[in-house]
């Protein structure tokens, strides 16, 4: 830990000790918005593979994939990745060469994650491969598992996975018992890999990314380029601050945040967006984020359920609606939500779905946004996520209908993420493009340059993503130079 603090200290950061927290990060110097504090390759990562659809194990693309001729488990995009990777690699194929294909089958991410973890400490223990001060088993020691607080059924299933991971290493002194305390580690503290457009791509282990605590109005943000995770700020952060990162998605109501952050990661967050709970404001906030509307459709008032429980009163204008007819609305949505769609079907059903929703909840609610953006049944048991609407709609050349989606979308998404937020900025990028495609230039340079301005900061300005959507901006004002010109403006 000493090496650590001392390489720590040379980026402005030092590790400390928080009352009813634990380890935290603070910094030991100012951080500017868009300046990066911490970085991080993977202790181990493994990409999301399916039956269907399969990535390098090195970089995590998607394209010109060979899988391994000895394991058949592995793919990787070409031979720079596969030389990268072959000194853990090669100790994992062996032993996935040995396992039944039925056995290959049960190895999900979560498994292989743990296989490798146990291959790679070896590796470094007979400095097969390097240890540095950010890359060393230590860390992985040191993360909380929380495991006392686990439930029985958890446990179990914990051991199960364990005794899984034994029979592939087949190592004879391996440790059951910390085999399952380490998944329960991975349960608090891996991080999901995702693009520059925040698609999941994998699952990695950052032991020094995980000392950053959470908060639900955090300043700072972790984003990937490629396996490398990247902490920036997002704000001024002062000399000794902690450094701070949300854990979850925080679109949503204080309780639904506590209840999120206990289930998955096995603590309460006292910060002060949740120590406003109970207050006046935060239960106003909750009652827009995920509750009904007025049933007068020209006044946007939240509800509040009255005190014999008959229904719910709008505290803006006084009316009152009763239970019956919003478990009405309820009742007609649930056979939609629930009904298998051929790709023909989507539009329509989403229409009905959205045209009752309108009429049931709030119009900044959380459960209206999250039908946009939420799974339904799509053809034969695909899962398609609402986010991807724009997708589907561009697809069919609707290029209108995927514009007037991302209008709708925006001012919600004001209201719930606070300003430098990544999904913010792809929404205004996805806008601006639709825009520039449909030769509405000028809103196009409007919201490419809205984009830009929270996206630098969150992203940085020298990776690929950014430089491309720089240069659809700079091209995009070009255009609208040159009409202006053609008019004699």
């Amino acid at each position: 830990m000493e090496d650590l603090q001392a390489d720590l200290l040379g980026n402005g950061l030092t590790v400390s000790t928080a009352p009813d927290k634990g380890r935290c990060l603070l910094t030991t110097k100012d951080f500017s918005p868009g300046e990066v504090i911490i970085s991080q390759e993977p202790y181990v990562s493994v990409p999301n593979n399916s039956a269907v659809h399969s990535r390098c194990e090195r970089c995590f693309r998607s394209h010109n994939l060979k899988k391994c001729s000895a394991c058949h488990v592995v793919w990787y995009c070409g031979s720079t990745c596969q030389k990268s990777d072959w000194k853990l690699h090669r100790v994992e194929c062996n032993a996935l060469s040995r396992l039944e294909k039925e056995r290959q089958k049960s190895l999900t991410p979560s498994i292989r994650l743990m296989v490798k973890l146990y291959m790679r400490r070896n590796l470094q223990s007979e400095k097969i491969m390097p240890t540095t001060t950010r890359d060393n088993y230590n860390l992985v020691d040191a993360l909380v598992s929380h495991i006392t607080e686990i439930d029985e059924k958890q446990l179990v299933l914990y051991a199960q996975m364990a005794n899984l991971v034994n029979l592939i290493l087949q190592w004879p002194d391996i440790n059951i018992k910390e085999i399952a305390e380490n998944f329960s580690k991975l349960a608090c503290n891996a991080h999901t890999i995702c693009d520059a457009e925040l698609r999941p791509l994998g699952t990695g282990l950052y032991p020094v990314i995980s000392i950053i605590n959470h908060s639900c109005l955090p300043n700072s943000v972790l984003v990937f380029e490629e396996r490398l995770a990247v902490v920036r700020a997002v704000q001024h952060i002062p000399k000794g601050t902690e450094v701070l990162i949300s854990y979850i998605e925080t679109a949503g109501s204080t309780i639904t945040r506590q209840k999120t952050l206990k289930e998955q990661y096995l603590f309460t967050c006292t910060c002060p967006r949740c120590m406003r709970m109970g207050q006046y404001d935060d239960i106003q906030e909750s009652a827009i984020l995920e509750g009904y509307r007025c049933k007068d459709d020209r006044c946007n008032g939240f509800l509040l359920r009255d005190s014999e429980d008959r229904g719910f009163i709008c505290q803006q204008c006084g009316l009152v609606r009763n239970k019956e007819e919003i478990k009405m609305l309820a009742s007609e949505l649930k056979p939609l939500s629930d009904k298998n769609l051929d790709y023909l079907e989507v539009i329509s059903i989403y229409k009905m779905i959205e045209k009752l929703q309108t009429k049931l909840f709030h119009p900044f609610s959380i459960n209206l946004m999250r039908t946009r953006e939420d799974i339904l049944k799509f053809g034969n048991g695909i899962i398609i996520p609402f986010f991807l609407w724009e997708w589907i709609l561009m697809e069919m050349k609707d290029w209108r209908a995927a514009l007037a989606y991302c209008k709708l979308t925006i001012p919600v998404y004001q209201r719930v993420y606070p300003g430098f937020h990544p999904l913010l900025g792809l929404q205004f990028y996805t806008c601006g493009k639709l825009e520039w495609l449909l030769g509405e230039t000028e809103d196009a340079v409007k919201s490419l340059t809205k984009a830009a301005d929270i996206l630098q900061i969150t992203h940085g300005t020298n990776t690929s993503f950014m430089e491309e959507l720089l240069l659809k901006l700079e091209e995009a004002r070009a255009e609208v130079a040159y009409k202006r010109s053609s008019k004699g403006e």
